[in-house]
């Protein structure tokens, strides 16, 4: 049996399934709430019952104290819905509502794919979490003191591993390694998360999602992230690769397509090779875009890749397309072999 909850004060509602926390059926259907070790040890999660009974679960005692409990407080990430609740609980929409935090992570998959993309999985200590806006980044720290950053490939609600897209730079210094001599089971610290590349919820606007290359990885949270929480805003996912094998999940953007009706997809490629036997668009990623909406004066822009890429389209969406400048929200990669 599911109950219904209800959100103040921002009115949203999701339902719990029988025997889930609320904080587990808030983040599978796409609302953020503040959180951090998803144990019942820190309190972060804590919020108000304003109506309906829950079961507290394995609430601590130092975290949600008895006196809190008859207070109407809960632990969300424990809380059990025994009924249809009210809850007062902010949600979270920009990255300055997320602390930031440095932790250790173990790798537990190094996944080759494409000849230059690595996939890898982040396992964080057992009583950790990272909190994260879909889209954004983390800080990879190095013993040397430098530090590389990569967004986040997987949606906030599935955040057993963190998931990194890293593609081999020649001479890298860190890619090299992953590249050669890094393994599952070595350590990784790391930092974030960081930047202001997410997806803007109080809109209605149609979204053009602009990827190019590894630029994928924030993109495929976003896109996960908009259909966990059912958003119907239309969304067209553009991919600009060189050759065939550059689109490494092809696969993926084309299931969201195929099941969602508000979802198309665009792969182009700039230099498609012979025998990729490539019958779809060629050219620029971003004039691909332009041929298809001349006028975006109505749409938003999240645009992830080179900053070649994102240059350009910066200048000629709102130059020549009419797209609102403060609509354009993009996060340009940049490589390093120091």
């Amino acid at each position: 049996m599911s109950h219904q909850i209800t959100v103040q004060p921002s009115g949203r509602q999701f339902a719990a399934d029988a025997g889930e926390t609320i904080l587990d059926a808030a983040l599978r259907q796409g609302f953020t709430m503040p959180y951090g070790c998803k144990d019942g040890a820190c309190g972060s999660c804590k919020g108000k019952v304003l109506a309906g009974t829950v079961d507290h679960g394995k609430a601590q005692p130092q975290a949600l104290k008895d006196e809190e409990k008859a207070a109407g407080l809960a632990l969300f990430c424990c809380a059990r819905p025994q009924s249809d609740l009210t809850l007062q609980c902010k949600q979270l929409t920009s990255g300055a509502d997320i602390p930031v935090k440095t932790l250790p992570s173990r790798i537990e998959k190094l996944e080759r794919l494409a000849p230059d993309v690595i996939e890898m999985h982040l396992r964080l200590p057992a009583s950790e979490r990272l909190q994260f806006l879909a889209g954004q980044y983390i800080d990879i720290l190095l013993k040397d003191g430098k530090k590389r950053s990569f967004s986040l490939a997987n949606a906030p609600h599935d955040d057993a591993f963190l998931q990194l897209h890293i593609r081999h730079v020649a001479g890298g210094l860190f890619t090299d390694q992953v590249f050669s001599t890094m393994k599952v089971r070595d350590i990784l610290r790391f930092n974030g998360p960081h930047g202001g590349f997410y997806l803007r919820e109080d809109s209605a606007k149609p979204m053009i999602l602009l990827a190019g290359g590894t630029g994928f990885a924030p993109i495929k949270a976003i896109v996960e992230h908009a259909i966990a929480e059912q958003c119907r805003r239309p969304m067209h996912i553009y991919w600009g690769a060189k050759a065939r094998a550059d689109l490494y999940q092809n696969s993926l953007p084309e299931r969201w397509a195929a099941e969602n009706a508000n979802i198309t997809y665009i792969p182009v490629l700039s230099e498609p090779a012979a025998d990729d036997r490539w019958s779809g668009r060629i050219g620029f990623v971003h004039r691909a875009v332009m041929d298809d909406f001349p006028d975006l004066s109505g749409h938003q822009v999240y645009a992830c890749g080179a900053p070649v890429m994102i240059d350009a389209a910066r200048s000629d969406f709102v130059g020549i397309c009419k797209l609102p400048e403060e609509e354009f929200f993009a996060d340009a990669f940049s490589f390093s072999t120091t």
